[in-house]
């Protein structure tokens, strides 16, 4: 039990970050891992001793967050990230404004998309845990993530002349033909 909560803790910053990028929120993250947690000691007799915890505790995660999503009602008038006025920046902070502009990129990005490209870029896991974790198949993880790369590169202006419509009916071409 101590090298179960031992683990547990372990793993808690890799949780938060993902948890702080699905939910962009550090307030949000902290209490859907803190939800996590309990479930994961409440639940502990169901783990199966040398099986994957990592993969484990993140399927807990995802399943809280997909929960509260469906449970969430929308507060107020949200103003879209566009309808903001710019900040004015110093010149010195050109890499801090493109790692804004990926954070940006990404969080518009389908949850599906990313979903993917969080567990897979950020958190180095390899396809078959992710595909584990949101339980589809794993080739669906790697369509998943090739779109939404292909849709990264486009709103991060590294694609020329290709709209997010090109993206999907490269994608959907594949099917097609």
């Amino acid at each position: 039990m101590r090298d179960f909560r031992r683990e547990i803790e372990r793993l808690i910053p890799r949780l938060r970050r993902y948890a702080g990028a699905l939910t962009r929120g550090r307030n949000r993250a902290d209490d859907l891992v803190q939800d996590c947690l309990v479930r994961a000691l409440s639940k502990q007799h169901l783990f199966q001793e040398g099986t994957n915890l990592r993969a484990w505790l993140f399927t807990l995660l995802h399943n809280q967050h997909v929960n509260e999503v469906r449970r969430a009602t929308p507060l107020g008038n949200p103003t879209p990230i566009d309808e903001l006025a710019p900040v004015p920046v110093e010149g010195s902070a050109v890499s801090s404004l493109e790692l804004k502009d990926l954070e940006r990129a990404i969080a518009k990005l389908p949850i599906e998309q990313r979903q993917v490209i969080l567990l897979v870029g950020l958190e180095g896991m390899p396809y078959d845990e992710v595909a584990s974790i949101l339980n589809v198949p794993v080739g669906t993880v790697r369509s998943r993530l090739s779109r939404g790369r292909d849709l990264l590169r486009y709103r991060m202006g590294m694609q020329e002349q290709r709209s997010p419509q090109h993206v999907a009916e490269k994608h959907i071409g594949r099917f097609v033909a």
